[in-house]
């Protein structure tokens, strides 16, 4: 028997059965060509520092925004441009009031700075919001939400706000935040808001920037005078208790009265002023245009009895003393020996064939080979 003359093929099968299998059609591809080309199109053209510092000075927010993008990047070739503009805008700042603002998680720091800067905006003030969002150790990431909680501002003519990730700096506070304020400061802004991520251990970062460091809290969580770290509390220069509306006023006045009187324990202020305690609500929109009063006599005080200009001139030292610290990380980290021999020294570290102190001074001679 012929077992190949009983082999059906698929030709044989069309040609036998009234079913026809046709070949199927070419799939068209996943992205558009065309959306690509036209986005490679529109793609903006590069700028001289000229341009930027130009654009900057002319309160161009598009070009503001790229300027700050410029200050994140980790490209070399981005920080020594972002350098030379804020260089070049650094004699048209330090015009603004700079207002750190950081609470308790769920205090409603979000909500707060919406109904606060539209009343700012509303008196002719111009508001830049420098939000800072908490980066991911795993992923590195961040979610950048901030613009989505605040819509009313974001779509306020005389308010910019920049979501920047903390990149896993220190209290939560963006890398490159100081030079952003000095843009936006050269930019024409009248007020700057900075927002941490919350209360850390290193809120410092912002009290080094600001002028004024306002402090939000919740009434009715709990211990009012343990939910926080004293440490925060004595560099705060108001203590604003939100959401005191509806049944939670008079939680919110109990809580006012326990402030006050704690505040009274610490140690004098170095800019000569006790710290204010009040209340207000984000959503009704009251007490906000009393702490806006507070925050300008505040300024009008510390600028007649000379804290304001020595408070700035400290905290520029801080920063440079801070950049040269992450600087010589940073050339640490990148020196080939170091890249070479970090894994061996880890690797000793872990398996107890050396000590932690031990390692680390060989790899610190390793860098001055």
């Amino acid at each position: 028997m012929d077992v190949d003359k009983h082999i059906v093929t698929m030709d044989d099968y069309n040609e036998q059965s009234a079913l026809t299998v046709n070949p199927g059609i070419e799939q068209p591809p996943v992205v558009n060509p065309e959306a690509i080309a036209q986005i490679r199109r529109n793609r903006p053209k590069p700028m001289s520092v000229e341009q930027y510092v130009d654009g900057i000075l002319s309160g161009n927010i598009t070009i503001l925004s790229r300027a700050i993008t410029l200050i994140e990047s980790l490209r070399e070739e981005h920080n020594d441009m972002a350098r030379a503009i804020v260089e070049s805008c650094l004699p048209s700042s330090g015009k603004s009031i700079r207002i750190g603002i950081t609470g308790v998680p769920g205090a409603g720091k979000s909500t707060f700075i919406e109904a606060f800067g539209k009343l700012l905006t509303g008196a002719g003030k111009k508001l830049a919001v420098l939000a800072i969002d908490p980066s991911s150790e795993r992923s590195k990431g961040s979610i950048l939400g901030d613009k989505t909680r605040m819509v009313e501002l974001s779509c306020d003519p005389a308010a910019f706000i920049r979501p920047s990730p903390s990149a896993g700096s220190l209290g939560g506070v963006a890398r490159k935040t100081r030079e952003s304020v000095i843009l936006c400061e050269a930019a024409g802004f009248d007020v700057i808001f900075i927002e941490t991520v919350g209360v850390g251990q290193s809120e410092t970062a912002v009290h080094s920037m600001v002028d004024f460091f306002l402090l939000i809290m919740l009434a009715g969580a709990g211990d009012e005078l343990q939910g926080i770290k004293r440490g925060i509390m004595e560099m705060a220069d108001m203590l604003v208790i939100n959401k005191a509306d509806g049944s939670n006023i008079q939680k919110a006045m109990q809580a006012q009265a326990q402030y006050k009187s704690a505040l009274h324990l610490f140690p004098p202020k170095a800019s000569g002023q006790p710290a204010g305690v009040l209340t207000c609500s984000s959503t009704e929109k009251t007490g906000l245009r009393e702490i806006w009063l507070e925050i300008q006599e505040y300024i009008k005080l510390v600028e007649h009895n000379g804290f304001f200009a020595s408070n700035r001139r400290e905290q520029t030292k801080y920063w440079m003393y801070e950049t040269v610290h992450d600087t010589l990380i940073q050339k640490f980290y990148s020196h080939p020996s170091i890249k070479q021999e970090l894994k061996h020294y880890e690797e000793q570290v872990c398996n107890n064939r050396m000590s932690p102190f031990t390692a680390a001074l060989e790899l610190l001679n390793l860098r001055n080979k």
